[in-house]
């Protein structure tokens, strides 16, 4: 996340899902980030209300 997260941002990408086997990246989705049930059920997230958040941000700006 590190190393590409400056790229990502420079490109106006506010919400990807990354691909990780070990220690390889192996796809950027930035179409269809996945798992946003899973992690918002065992994390107790708000996942989707926190994406608006930042999207009406970034337009107000």
């Amino acid at each position: 996340c590190e190393q590409v997260s400056p790229t990502l941002k420079q490109k106006g990408l506010i919400f990807v899902g990354l691909d990780v086997i070990g220690d390889y990246l192996t796809e950027i989705n930035v179409t269809s980030p996945t798992c946003i049930r899973e992690l918002d059920h065992l994390y107790q997230l708000d996942i989707a209300g926190l994406l608006m958040d930042a999207i009406e941000n970034r337009l107000n700006s």
